[in-house]
């Protein structure tokens, strides 16, 4: 128990010396209390040895003046005794008391190294935890920065989302619109195209009536040609010239312009002496007279044809067609012609080229040109005739000349800069076609014509 003067001392964190001034209280505390314990001890056997001499003493009848007598003798004696052994106690206890005090600043001088490591621990922990603080600071703020994005994303998603809805509402909408719009064209379709197949019919019977009007026609102009040279007859016997003249055929379009026939339209003519020919007559281009062999003019007619259609001729004569390689064959074997090529482009531009001589073999030599004069009168945008009338081995296959094939002619010259034969494209699509209507010098190879025609006329015609 403390001493009820005494004030506790408190110990300072921050130094050692507290505790150790407290570790020798605590020792001279100690030494006290041994010192105490000692004078007990000595005190009790004193209390033993007199309870047993005046035992001894009453026992044996020794008189109580002897019993004093001892006791005043022996008194001082027992007083060095007793401080003599209280005295090598405290010398003991002191020894004691000096160890404890060596072994408590050496444990005094470890806690304070321990104490000193763990106060720099603690200080590096604090500046440890203050740093993870500061940072669990920036990465709340960035989290609740983050959280107002995903929050501000979220809406635009919603709104997003809320527009999506909106779309495809309207699409559907849009979509059914078109499929009844479309229900819609295919009926109207369904009725053009009856209207078409109708009109096809009519005209299809308005064209055999035009060929039936056009052979009618032609035997009326036949009968009124005889009965002219009839009336002009001199004397019941004609002369050879007048018999001469009934018998005479028209060979080609310079005949019948000769003849007086100015209109340009279908004329029959004698292709050889065993058969008649219908060909269009151009009466009105440089002075008329000109057997026209192609033309092009709408792309009504496919040519894209084989061969076999190629050497007996297509289409229709008075719009597109290809009279015949046979007969153009024919043609050019009685007589000299001159070639012209006329050309149209889609803004309406015209040119021509004009060829000297023209003539072409016949089956075995694949109808390729004999001569190639060049022209007497060319124009500014024209090309030389090798260029349009190279004669090349065709192949004689039934199939499609639709391809570019180096065997091609003259009249199908696909694979060259010049090919009047290929295929009609419509204005707006006819820039950049290698396969369309191509005059090389007119317009490039690559721009598909509008309207072409090509025609021939005897050189001594005037």
């Amino acid at each position: 128990m403390r001493p009820s003067g005494e004030v506790p001392m408190q110990d300072d964190p921050a130094s050692p010396q507290p505790r150790t001034l407290l570790l020798f209280g605590g020792l001279e505390r100690l030494v006290k209390i041994a010192e105490l314990r000692l004078e007990i001890c000595d005190m009790g056997k004193v209390s033993r040895e007199r309870t047993d001499e005046q035992s001894l003493l009453f026992k044996f009848g020794i008189p109580l003046q002897i019993e004093n007598y001892i006791k005043e003798s022996m008194k001082t004696e027992m007083a060095q005794l007793q401080q003599t052994a209280v005295h090598n106690h405290t010398a003991a206890m002191l020894e004691m008391g000096t160890n404890l005090l060596s072994q408590t600043a050496e444990q005094t001088r470890k806690l304070t190294n321990v104490e000193t490591q763990v106060l720099n621990q603690t200080s590096r922990l604090e500046i440890q935890l203050l740093e993870n603080s500061l940072s669990t600071n920036k990465l709340e703020k960035e989290l609740m920065v983050q959280t107002n994005e995903i929050s501000k994303l979220h809406d635009k998603n919603s709104q997003l989302e809320r527009k999506m809805l909106e779309m495809e509402t309207r699409h559907r909408e849009e979509l059914d619109t078109l499929k009844q719009e479309k229900g819609s064209l295919h009926s109207l379709v369904g009725r053009q195209t009856g209207v078409i197949g109708e009109l096809e019919t009519q005209l299809n019977r308005a064209t055999g009536n035009s060929t039936a009007l056009q052979r009618q026609q032609q035997e009326m102009m036949d009968t009124v040609h005889s009965l002219i040279n009839l009336c002009s007859k001199d004397g019941a016997v004609p002369n050879s010239t007048k018999v001469a003249d009934e018998e005479k055929k028209f060979r080609d379009c310079a005949d019948l312009h000769q003849a007086g026939f100015r209109k340009s339209g279908v004329y029959t003519i004698q292709i050889n002496p065993q058969e008649t020919k219908k060909v269009y007559c151009n009466m009105e281009t440089a002075g008329g007279g000109w057997t026209v062999i192609q033309r092009r003019e709408d792309g009504g007619v496919d040519f894209q044809r084989t061969w076999k259609e190629y050497k007996m001729g297509f289409g229709s004569l008075p719009a597109e067609h290809w009279l015949g390689n046979e007969y153009v064959y024919q043609l050019t074997s009685q007589r000299q012609y001159a070639l012209r090529v006329e050309l149209t482009d889609w803004d309406g531009h015209q040119a021509f080229s004009l060829y000297d001589r023209f003539q072409i073999g016949g089956e075995k030599q694949n109808y390729s040109v004999r001569r190639r004069v060049p022209a007497r009168r060319r124009p500014q945008r024209q090309e030389h005739i090798e260029q349009i009338a190279a004669p090349r081995r065709l192949d004689q296959s039934h199939g499609p000349v639709g391809s570019c094939r180096p065997s091609q002619g003259w009249w199908f010259d696909a694979c060259g800069p010049s090919n009047l034969n290929g295929m009609y494209f419509a204005q707006g699509q006819h820039i950049g076609k290698l396969n369309g209507i191509k005059w090389h010098y007119f317009k490039g190879p690559s721009y598909s014509l509008r309207a072409t025609a090509m025609m021939i006329r005897p050189l001594d015609f005037s």
